[in-house]
């Protein structure tokens, strides 16, 4: 067998070709973005929740700080729930509903009687029943007027010892049936928006004027690009507010509306053919009108917007606004980020933009080296390990300096207070209380909070969480709300890098190339996988095949293998349904690999395509990051910064029940003829129905698929090369065979 793998491997290296490392935008995202909760059939509106939505008055406000997207979860028994039943079959005009039985067709039917004796043939028609028609597919529902007739037809023969025949319609085009709609009176006026197709998140902004924006690009509100694999532009996320009371305003009112604007961020620069718009409701003429447009230009800092709403059209009850971007939809492209959406009245130039002073991000990792370490080895290791360069960002957006008042970390468990870290000044590179912060900026600096508290040992469990809270307070706040920055400390069974959110995909070219992640364990342990997330960017790449792979440390690059896959049974990239979610990739056979030290986790792919593992921008670890192009013979360390979403699982208390993936049972089957010349039968010898199955050549493209209901289970490899090809079974099992065509 080593001999054999030898072979293969050798062959595979020699198709090598140069490749690279790549930095790119995300094309398309399994995530969710809070969509609508609703339950719908597939055929009418029955079980469908309507929501009245309430109306707001001024001012209205949006930092993005934290969630004001309406939420879309009633349930049948709450107290604001309300119900209608429609019938879809009614009697005009008092729309009595016919039985629950009813069945008719708009055919004309009848009765057709033979007279044997006499030779005569009569038709008689069935009453015509007056029908309204309502279509319960949409709300609300619409009717048609039609005629209803029994649905059949009868035939009588007189003077034959026989009963009378009945016919009836196929598929008669009236049936009774109901359908059942729950209207929602929402009373939230702590919402603003009443879609969510556009993301809230607080990572894709660079430098940010407080937590949070909300960012446009090519993904609808579930996740996925709106036309994905195409190159069409269009008009792509919408973010909705709420009907605004704007009656008796006039232009004395002096209503302005303001925001901030960013172009690409940690995203995509969206071309100047995009933009993003800003359009008014004008109630009276049921009508958007666009008020401000953008074109898409490279980053740089936030851009304010400000200008009076004045026009009578849009001073009245019932008034919107929304913004819509223009660009590419095949994915998350062509980034806008919106922050400090205000809608006010007594405001003016002087008043151009929100003052504030505010958090940009969350706080950093307060962990030495990572954002997550498995809870066993913090425990038994948890000396020394508080992190002395903690992250900290914050911005006076005023127009004059700013002194904080209160600058603190608090570490909390369960919702008590654990150790509260007090920064005698918030951001300043040299300590000085007196120091006040200067008007319009931002500051980044590090805080050292190695000392004084370390998280809990002491907590019970196989995993801990700690909620972390920053606190920077100044006098005279004009909003409290970004004052403080939520975030939580999560120990469990891996050591990750990232922060949880990726920005952009990351991933290197060339057949057979190498792409690895140092990690030093806090002690010696068994690795048991590795947890990845992949982002499908441009193309789908969940066919491509790469070897799960793990090395050990040479002077301070990957060194000897400690673990690859075996050659027949490869990896794919997995597309997992939700934001930033996370697959695991389990060693073979549930094996439980011995680590100590410094040590590599990645994968050795097959074929020359990027596979676009996720990537953190806000986390900068570049000197973390191996590829090597020939055959792992020399490394190259990343030229990008930031982490890929890559975590390295270990077998701590946690995973004592975890229920590891283990290998499916082997099946029995075979190919042959072994080597071939072509024609490649496949022996299934289960009582199993055949799953189907895919060949793909040694750079992982497929070649051949064979469908689960086929009737002749062989291969057609006479127009292939010759070569070495796997053929790998569909479904959970994926068991994969070598063939070897000459």
């Amino acid at each position: 067998m080593k001999k054999l793998l030898t072979v293969i491997a050798a062959l595979w290296l020699a198709t090598t070709v140069t490749g690279q490392e790549y930095l790119g935008p995300l094309m398309q995202m399994n995530l969710g973005k809070g969509a609508q909760k609703t339950t719908r059939a597939t055929t009418t509106f029955d079980s469908t929740f309507h929501y009245i939505i309430d109306t707001l008055t001024l001012p209205v406000f949006d930092d993005f700080s934290t969630s004001k997207f309406q939420q879309y979860d009633a349930d049948f028994t709450d107290g604001n729930v309300t119900e209608e039943l429609f019938y879809r079959l009614t009697t005009p005009p008092a729309d009595v509903p016919f039985p629950a039985n009813t069945v008719l067709t708009t055919q004309t039917t009848f009765k057709k009687t033979v007279d044997q004796g006499t030779g005569t043939v009569t038709d008689v028609n069935w009453p015509a029943t007056p029908v309204r028609k309502w279509d319960l597919s949409v709300y609300p529902p619409t009717f048609t007027l039609t005629t209803g007739y029994p649905p059949y037809n009868v035939y009588d023969t007189i003077g034959f010892a026989n009963d009378p025949d009945t016919v009836w319609i196929v598929a008669p085009e009236l049936v009774q049936d109901s359908a059942r709609i729950f209207h929602v009176a929402i009373a939230d006026p702590g919402s603003v928006w009443i879609d969510n197709y556009a993301y809230h998140n607080f990572t894709f902004a660079v430098n940010p004027w407080s937590l949070g924006v909300v960012t446009f690009d090519g993904l609808d509100e579930t996740g996925y690009p709106y036309q994905f694999g195409s190159t069409a532009t269009g008009v792509a996320d919408f973010l909705t507010s709420k009907p605004i009371d704007l009656s008796g305003k006039t232009p004395a009112d002096q209503i302005y509306m303001s925001f901030l604007v960013q172009p690409e961020g940690y995203g995509d620069i969206p071309e100047a053919s995009d933009s993003l718009v800003l359009e008014f409701f004008d109630p009276g003429a049921n009508n958007w009108n666009q008020v401000w447009g953008m074109k898409g230009h490279p980053g740089g800092e936030f851009e304010p917007q400000h200008f009076p709403v004045t026009q009578a059209i849009y001073l009245v009850d019932g008034f919107k606004f929304r913004f819509k971007n223009y660009g590419g939809l095949s994915g998350s492209l062509d980034h806008f980020h919106l922050d400090y959406v205000h809608l006010r009245e007594n405001s003016g130039a002087p008043d151009s933009i929100f003052t504030d002073f505010a958090w940009s991000y969350p706080v950093g990792s307060l962990i030495r080296d990572y954002t997550s370490v498995p809870w066993d080895h913090w425990k038994n290791n948890a000396t020394g390990k508080m992190n002395n360069e903690t992250h900290v960002v914050v911005r006076n957006t005023n127009y004059v300096d700013k002194n904080p008042q209160i600058s603190q970390v608090q570490v909390l468990h369960n919702g008590g207070l654990e150790h509260v870290f007090t920064m005698s000044n918030l951001a300043m590179t040299t300590p000085n209380p007196n120091q006040n912060y200067q008007a319009f900026t931002a500051y980044s600096t590090y805080h050292d909070f190695s000392s004084g508290y370390t998280f809990d040992v002491s907590v019970p469990g196989d995993e801990a969480t700690f909620d972390i809270k920053g606190l920077a307070t100044i006098q005279e706040p004009t909003l409290t709300v970004n004052d403080t920055a939520y975030s939580t400390q999560y120990f469990g069974d891996y050591y990750s890098y990232d922060d949880g959110s990726a920005e952009k995909v990351y991933g290197v070219t060339g057949v057979q190339a190498r792409l690895a992640y140092k990690f030093t364990a806090y002690e010696a342990d068994s690795l048991i996988g590795v947890r990845m997330h992949f982002v499908p960017s441009v193309n789908d790449l969940s066919n491509k095949l790469f070897l799960l792979c793990v090395w050990g440390d040479n002077n301070g690059v990957p060194g000897a293998v400690l673990y690859e896959d075996e050659f027949f049974f490869p990896r794919t990239p997995v597309y997992e349904d939700g934001l930033n979610e996370f697959t695991d990739y389990y060693l073979a056979d549930t094996m439980k690999l011995p680590i100590s030290g410094t040590f590599y986790v990645g994968w050795r792919q097959i074929d020359a395509n990027r596979l676009n593992i996720g990537f953190d921008m806000n986390t900068p670890n570049p000197d973390k990051t191996f590829f090597s192009l020939n055959g792992g013979a020399t490394w190259s360390g990343s030229t990008f910064p930031g982490s890929m979403m890559m975590r390295p699982v270990f077998s701590t208390a946690a995973n004592a029940d975890l229920s590891v993936h283990k290998r499916e049972e082997q099946l029995s089957w075979e190919v042959y003829p072994n080597p071939t010349s072509g024609i490649v039968a496949i022996d299934w010898k289960n009582d199993a129905q055949f799953p189907g199955a895919v060949c793909r050549d040694a750079q992982g493209r497929t070649i051949r698929v064979l469908e689960a209901h086929e009737q002749q289970l062989q291969l057609d490899l006479t127009d292939a090369p010759a070569g070495i090809y796997f053929v790998e079974l569909s479904g959970p099992n994926r068991q994969v065979k070598k063939v070897v065509r000459y």
